[in-house]
Order: structure tokens, then C-alpha cells, then sequence
């Protein structure tokens, strides 16, 4: 269970985020609660099937999936991981896989999972489009044990 244990707010963004974070306010756009959900849906995902799941929400500038590529590459164990970048501005959405997380997740199953998000994208429903987004991803990734190698 979660709790808060410090109201204070507190900035966690990065060299590469914090220019796009007081620039465009984002600390304001997500209530503690969406923050919440989104948190729960990282962790379930990479829970559930072993892969690391991150997401990035902001300005992907013109070049959307060469710097989504860049992004993942800076995460940990990229081989292993998925990223899910959210350009609400820009209308992009960029999946990107690792080697071994593209075997669990071939590109039908992303382009799938993005159909369903720019549809709940579109009826405003940001937070709950990732969310969805992410379910779908994890349920086609499988769990680990049960995954074909």
C-alpha cells in the first residue's frame, strides 16, 4: 500500500527534463492521484513480466524516434526493457523495445496497444489511455517463466 509520506513538493527531473518541466509546467498536469496510477502501472508491468517499463511524457522534438531510441538507450538494461514515450503536443506515441523485450513483444502487439491509446487519447483520457496501454503490453509480454525464449 502507498502513502504519502512527505507532502513537500519536490522536483525530480533530470538535466535532459528539467528544461521541458519548467518550461511547460508539467508538475501541475497530473493530479497525485494520476501520478499514483501511473506509478501502479510501471511496477505492475515490469512486475509481471520481468521487463523494465518506463515512460517518458513530453516534447520528442522533430526527430520523435531517433530521440525515443536515445532515451531508452540511457535506461538501464536497455536489452530487457520497454519505453513508452508520450508526445501529447506533438500527437506521437513511440514504443520502443530492447532486443530481448521485442521477442515478447513483436510490433503488432505495440501497434495494438497504441491504437488503443490514441483512442482514449482522443476522448481525453491521457492517464488511462498509458494505463490501458501498458496492461495490453504486459498481457502480450506473458509472464517470465512462461515465456517463449
Amino acid at each position: 500500500m502507498t502513502r504519502v509520506l512527505d507532502a513537500d513538493a519536490h522536483d525530480t527531473g533530470t538535466v535532459d527534463t528539467a528544461p521541458n518541466r519548467a518550461d511547460q509546467g508539467y508538475d501541475t498536469i497530473f493530479s497525485y492521484r494520476e501520478l499514483a496510477r501511473l506509478d501502479e502501472a510501471l511496477t505492475m508491468s515490469s512486475r509481471e513480466t520481468g521487463l523494465r517499463f518506463t515512460l517518458y511524457i513530453g516534447d520528442l522534438g522533430p526527430k520523435t524516434r531517433i530521440r525515443a531510441e536515445e532515451l531508452h538507450a540511457r535506461g538501464g538494461d536497455p536489452l530487457d526493457s520497454v519505453l513508452l514515450a508520450v508526445s501529447p503536443g506533438q500527437r506521437v506515441i513511440e514504443v520502443v523495445t530492447g532486443a530481448s523485450a521485442a521477442r515478447r513483444l513483436p510490433d503488432r502487439a505495440c501497434a495494438l496497444a497504441v491504437l488503443s491509446m490514441t483512442n482514449s487519447f482522443a476522448a481525453g483520457d491521457l492517464v488511462g489511455g498509458i494505463v490501458n496501454g501498458l496492461r495490453q503490453l504486459s498481457d502480450q509480454a506473458g509472464h517470465p517463466r512462461t515465456a517463449r525464449h
